[in-house]
């Protein structure tokens, strides 16, 4: 059994992985200030002794004696790190300030919830984690991006510097049940549109590709990189390598859900990335990881989910 903090703990993923950590017997704290996160997706875990629930903003120091530290607090979603780009910034830099001095005291190991938009709108297809990327440090998206590029900075310098137990996990896009309805992502925006049988929103003329990986698989990848015993700190890339277009992916949610919906066009966002795929090649080979839920079984599982809240 290890206690174990997981920043972001009431989000989408870290809800999953509390749930996860807990029923593999771990005492987890969940730190959550609920600005994208919601005490519905962690609502079944409350009242069980191995959980527990703390209201705090990670850009605030904390303090606790715990064996790991899973950091997952930020806004991911377009929408939600733009409202307040600011905010996002900080809690990318002073909340991996305030963890990694956690690490350290504690003598605890830390993952670092990094984001395939450290790669920024990529020169090369698919990605691997020795590309530097193509970010533009001073747009709408900055707050995000460069947050998370210097969060894994920071942590490499804590590493080198502090001798801290480190791991980085770069997440491509994600998805599942507990997805919130208002995030703006590709997955929940097309599935709430077409079970209302409201037009379909895609931006650009949907040849930009996206690779999707279903919440489970991702859970168990951040499980094992944090596990991994043969030093292995990272960077590797977490995610499904199978590539969709939107436009083919908008075709899918539609047939899967049976909908009446049509797909209509909008200019493409700033700085949107026209490719994204990763290549998990270190993942398969340090980890023994590749996702195992198929996009369809996966998607009708989301559905399913959208169905009961919506």
């Amino acid at each position: 059994m290890k206690r174990i903090l997981i920043t972001g703990g009431a989000g989408f993923i870290g809800s999953h992985l509390c749930e996860k950590l807990i029923n593999d017997n771990n005492d987890v704290i969940c730190l959550d200030n609920f600005f994208t996160g919601s005490k519905d997706n962690i609502r079944h875990l409350i009242g069980n002794n191995k959980f527990e629930l703390v209201r705090h903003d990670v850009i605030n120091e904390y303090l606790a004696e715990v064996d790991q530290i899973y950091n997952l607090a930020c806004p991911a979603s377009p929408i939600h790190y733009q409202y307040n780009p600011i905010k996002t910034i900080k809690t990318s830099v002073m909340g991996i300030i305030n963890m990694l001095g956690l690490a350290k005291r504690c003598k605890a190991r830390i993952l670092q919830a990094s984001t395939s938009e450290v790669y920024g709108d990529p020169k090369i297809h698919p990605q691997v984690e020795s590309y530097w990327g193509n970010v533009n440090p001073i747009g709408i998206r900055s707050c995000y991006d460069e947050g998370k590029r210097c969060a894994e900075t920071l942590m490499m310098d804590y590493y080198r510097q502090n001798q801290v137990d480190i791991r980085i996990a770069r997440i491509f896009n994600t998805y599942g049940p507990r997805m919130a309805v208002n995030d703006g992502r590709v997955v929940s925006n097309f599935i709430v549109q077409a079970l209302k049988n409201e037009p379909i929103t895609v931006y650009g003329d949907g040849s930009q590709t996206r690779a999707f990986c279903y919440v489970s698989d991702m859970v168990d990848a951040l499980i094992k990189m944090m596990n991994n015993e043969n030093n292995f700190i990272g960077p590797v890339n977490l995610g499904n390598p199978l590539e969709f277009s939107i436009l083919d992916f908008a075709k899918l949610i539609i047939k899967l859900t049976n909908s009446k919906s049509k797909i209509v066009f909008e200019p493409l966002p700033s700085d949107d990335p026209v490719q994204r795929e990763p290549n998990i090649s270190l993942a398969k080979e340090k980890l023994n990881w590749e996702p195992k839920i198929d996009i369809e079984e996966g998607l009708r599982s989301t559905i399913e989910y959208f169905k009961n809240i919506i």
